[in-house]
């Protein structure tokens, strides 16, 4: 619709409530109570009932309106699907003028009987009728026509951004995405049921922190007024969930939003969910069982099987997943290992990857292996899989591996070539963990802006003694994509991050 069509119907509307109000018809109601939906109105009806079906009363939003003299037809649209209207002039009485002054999307409320009509749709004889509120604008709704090689669909809200932007009409014209996030919704209900059962505690932690830290990233900064001092929105959940630990909470975990000042792609979005759980007297190992068990169990209660395809390419999530050491699997791709290579031969692994030499040459320490297995590893973990046993430089707050302290107890799951978990056995050591955080402060002051902060706090908690733990943080969103079959995080989220409008 040309935006001179789209002013011509807007003002025709606009016209129509005008017209209404000075026949004291309200435009907008302040409540309205139906007896049925749409589904079980349909379901009511029984075919020997004929001409004498149930009275319901139904509520919703026109999808479809059509007059034919002293007649009308029109569909009502409500979340559980839709059901015919069939509107008679002397039926209505007064009503009558409120109809014929109705438009495209308008909520409306209808109480009538059911019948068949000849052919075949259990259909409302309205009795009466009330406007429940006046659309102004037309809903971007699709139209089909047919053509030479059938019903084809046109003007339909295709465009991305529009659609991410003015996500209230993507949900009204779209049951499929609303139905995505129903999904999303059942989805969180199932992890929630799945960590109470085994009696873990859901909690919530600050939002604004004065000190950012559980993962490697760049925070969104603002200012305290009354107490004078900046504030950061968390990153990460976890040096707060583990300080419960210290505490005495044994099981706990969290569902919740965190930010990271970072790109937006496919994969990222600034404002983020994240479920976070930590578990006393339990190694990395345990965990892993436990996420095996969770997100098996999460992929087959959606789906209803192991399986799910996003973009034509098909996962299997019947348990066990693949396990993979992160020092094998980078050597088996380029032939380093991240252990022992030097530097100058991971950056020049890099470069023969496609990373530019200046990109390359910028990076050092744990930023520059994390890099190079971004390159050569990440991209062929497809089936879920459990990469295992990370260099120590990349995980500052993991416990050293029992058998090789060059590394830590450390994993996370991999599908389709994305990070979907990641989990430590947790380092309680407070003397060990200040040595860490030092180091993150040295990788920070040669350039890297993503190393973790000095938690004096957290430190001191440590330091009153933490039992051997277990945490796990899982990115809910990107498991979200999986579930659905999305190619976009921004499919997953009801009001992705966009740039202002022009």
């Amino acid at each position: 619709m040309s935006d001179s069509e789209r002013g011509f119907v807007e003002a025709a509307r606009r016209s129509n409530r005008t017209a209404l109000e000075a026949r004291g018809v309200a435009p907008y109601a302040y409540r309205f109570e139906r007896s049925h939906l749409a589904a079980e109105a349909s379901a009511l009806y029984q075919d020997a009932m004929g001409e004498a079906g149930p009275e319901v009363i139904v509520a919703g939003r026109l999808a479809a309106l059509r007059s034919q003299g002293k007649t009308m037809f029109a569909h009502l649209e409500d979340p559980s699907g839709r059901i015919q209207l069939y509107l008679r002039q002397d039926a209505l009485a007064d009503a009558w003028e409120t109809a014929r002054l109705l438009d495209l999307d308008d909520f409306v409320g209808v109480k009538g009987t059911l019948f068949r009509t000849k052919t075949g749709e259990v259909t409302v004889r309205a009795v009466s009728l009330e406007l429940l509120a006046k659309s102004l604008r037309p809903l971007p709704r699709g139209k089909l026509r047919q053509t030479e090689t059938g019903v084809e669909s046109f003007g339909d809200l295709t465009d991305a951004e529009l659609r991410y932007r003015q996500r209230y009409a993507d949900l009204a014209v779209h049951p499929a995405v609303r139905k995505v996030f129903e999904v999303r919704a059942e989805a969180i209900r199932f992890l929630r049921r799945f960590l109470e059962e085994r009696g873990f505690l859901e909690v919530e932690t600050p939002s604004l922190q004065p000190l950012y830290g559980g993962a490697s990233a760049r925070p969104f900064v603002t200012h305290h007024n009354a107490l004078d001092m900046p504030l950061y929105l968390r990153i990460a959940d976890e040096l707060y969930l583990k300080r419960l630990v210290v505490g005495g909470f044994e099981k706990v975990y969290e569902i919740g939003h965190d930010f990271r000042n970072e790109g937006m792609d496919r994969h990222h979005n600034p404002e983020f969910t994240m479920l976070e759980c930590y578990q006393a007297y339990a190694d990395y190992h345990d965990v892993m069982a436990l996420t095996e068990a969770m997100i098996a169990g999460v992929v087959r209660h959606c789906t209803g099987g192991p399986a799910v395809t996003v973009r034509e390419e098909a996962f299997d999530f019947t348990p066990p997943f693949r396990r993979v050491s992160f020092v094998e699997g980078v050597r088996e791709r380029c032939g380093l290992d991240v252990r022992t290579a030097s530097e100058a031969a991971m950056r020049a692994r890099l470069v023969e990857s496609g990373v530019s030499s200046e990109t390359a040459g910028s990076f050092s320490g744990g930023k520059l292996v994390d890099e190079l297995f971004k390159a050569v590893l990440e991209p062929h973990l497809i089936q879920p899989t459990f990469l295992v046993d990370y260099p120590k430089a990349l995980s500052p707050l993991a416990r050293t591996h029992r058998s090789d302290p060059a590394l830590v107890e450390r994993f996370e799951l991999f599908v389709g070539g994305t990070e979907i978990a990641n989990a430590f056995s947790e380092l309680n050591d407070p003397d060990e963990q200040r040595a860490r955080f030092e180091d993150q402060a040295k990788q920070r002051a040669a350039g890297d802006e993503e190393a973790q902060m000095l938690d004096n706090d957290y430190i001191r908690a440590l330091e009153y003694g933490m039992p051997p733990t277990g945490g796990l943080g899982v990115g809910v969103d990107r498991l979200v994509m999986l579930i659905t079959g999305q190619s976009t995080i921004r499919d997953v989220i009801l009001f992705p991050a966009m740039r202002p409008e022009a």
